[in-house]
């Protein structure tokens, strides 16, 4: 299976300190302002984010995991269930200004779930999308993120990889691979 190198560990790094400056740029002192990652793999990026935002600014921005596996439209669709992962949310959205965090945005599916399950917490001031990697030319739902590490144009054919050290992988980075073929 062929993999081409999207971003390197450096250049990640790089991209998680922009992501803080533009965060710090549209919410000053993130009085009511969220930060939700998507579980399972948004989760990661948004542990890094929370910490770079506390050395950046000084500034602890409460936090969250939000898990969209039962408001997923292809929830009863699958043959095989699919596993929840843990809502971690101490918080109200209601009224806050929230962003929702990812490594990958594909279809857009996932995201419109996460909105729907997001909901149960309050009804959010504004949604706002980050996210690692675009798959800009995918889309089944009109949903564009508001914060961009990089754009990806991809086929169908092809996965996007994020790796990331705390899985267990020697350095973050992000690769396209193609999909096994059967």
């Amino acid at each position: 299976m062929q993999k081409r190198l999207v971003l390197d560990q450096q250049q990640i790094e790089i991209t998680l300190k922009r992501f803080c400056y533009q965060l710090i740029e549209n919410h000053d002192d993130f009085e009511n302002t969220v930060l939700l990652g998507l579980q399972p793999r948004g989760t990661i990026l948004l542990d890094k984010i929370v910490v770079l935002l506390k050395e950046v600014s000084g500034i602890e921005v409460p936090s969250g995991y939000l898990d969209a596996t039962f408001h997923r439209d292809d929830f009863r669709r699958r043959d095989f269930p699919l596993k929840a992962n843990e809502t971690k949310i101490d918080f109200l959205v209601e009224g806050k200004k929230v962003i929702l965090i990812d490594d990958v945005l594909y279809k857009g599916r996932s995201v419109r779930a996460a909105m729907d399950a997001m909901i149960a917490f309050g009804r959010p001031q504004k949604v706002e999308l980050m996210v690692l990697v675009d798959r800009r030319l995918t889309r089944d739902f009109p949903i564009m993120p508001d914060y961009v590490g990089v754009n990806v144009n991809t086929l169908d054919s092809q996965y996007v990889v994020v790796e990331w050290r705390e899985q267990g992988n020697p350095e973050d980075g992000i690769w396209i691979t193609e999909k096994a073929k059967s």
